[in-house]
């Protein structure tokens, strides 16, 4: 088994004042209960907006700080899914049908990336 996290990115400004469809709470309970009970969804969550967040850099051996909104910025992550799947292929195929159970008129996009551990110091 191999660890995913799947990064939610989004354009803030694409979905102020979209609502979910009817149907769509049932449709994301459907699809995260079949997710945890396979044992792939280990935890999931969603964001706080931008204008709640604080931006951290290091450069020049110091840190700066930068109260959010990030309007420069146009995807930020909205949420993220870790999960423990057996391939790359086993992850894309689930968030395939994570990203189907959204509405159709939603735009967003999920990056999947394998966890690599660090080697114990």
């Amino acid at each position: 088994m191999s660890r995913f996290l799947a990064l939610v990115e989004v354009d803030e400004r694409a979905l102020d004042g979209l609502e979910p469809d009817p149907g769509f709470e049932e449709r994301m309970a459907k699809v995260m209960g079949e997710m945890s009970g396979a044992g792939v969804l280990t935890d999931t969550a969603g964001l706080t907006g931008t204008e709640r967040g604080v931006r951290l850099r290091w450069s020049g051996g110091a840190v700066q700080a930068a109260e959010g909104p990030f309007t420069e910025t146009a995807e930020v992550v909205g949420g993220y899914l870790m999960l423990d799947a057996k391939d790359r292929a086993e992850a894309v195929a689930w968030i395939e049908r994570f990203l189907a159970a959204h509405p159709r008129d939603w735009s967003f996009s999920v990056q999947i990336r394998e966890i690599e551990d660090f080697p114990e110091p």
